[in-house]
């Protein structure tokens, strides 16, 4: 994790992501979101509906495919002009008590699944250098009922000192995220749906 009292700017980020790119994850359950969370870990799991039909569901795919769900105020994430695939290195980054956090993830997975219920999304993983350690999964589905539904699933425990110390306040900011995230990807779907 890289802490900063200013917003860290362009040059400084892309530094941080190229130190990143050769680290593997920071923690062992690589890949867990795509089933069960392991136990002992902190879990969030969030859903809401974003819609129904098929216009829906393809302006769903299209704000998880441009990182809609981060569009929240006050956190960013870098490093994501490149293709959407697995080993895909960014920099989620949050302001927060006065503090600049930049972190670093790496893409596990991308999901993209035909079926009775069709579902497309993708996890990231924690490298060293971030403040938590574990794996959030973004997903949109498409159901059975024709509803579609945005889910957000993460396992955490703290990765670093200051975040153990700090862990009530963690806790929040992850709280806050989701929900911040959860509405984030209703505002896409719903714009998307006007420009249609």
């Amino acid at each position: 994790m890289h802490l900063s009292l200013r917003k860290p700017d362009p040059p400084e980020i892309r530094a941080f992501l190229d130190r990143q790119r050769g680290h593997s994850f920071s923690y062992p359950h690589v890949e867990a979101t795509r089933h069960t969370p392991p136990a002992g870990w902190t879990v969030d799991h969030n859903r809401i509906r974003l819609g129904q039909g098929p216009a829906a569901w393809d302006a769903a795919r299209a704000a998880l495919r441009s990182w809609q769900m981060f569009r929240i105020g006050w956190v960013e994430v870098h490093g994501t002009d490149a293709p959407l695939v697995p080993g895909l290195t960014v920099a989620p980054m949050a302001h927060a008590f006065g503090f600049w956090f930049l972190n670093a993830c790496r893409v596990v997975y991308v999901l993209d699944e035909d079926g009775p219920v069709r579902r497309f999304g993708f996890a990231y993983g924690t490298l060293p250098d971030h403040a938590e350690s574990g794996e959030e999964r973004f997903l949109v589905e498409w159901r059975e009922d024709d509803t579609v539904w945005y889910d957000l699933l993460a396992f955490s425990r703290p990765g670093h000192w200051l975040t153990g110390l700090g862990l009530p306040l963690v806790r929040k900011l992850q709280k806050r995220f989701a929900a911040d995230s959860l509405a984030a990807m209703q505002r896409a779907v719903r714009s998307r749906h006007v420009l249609l």
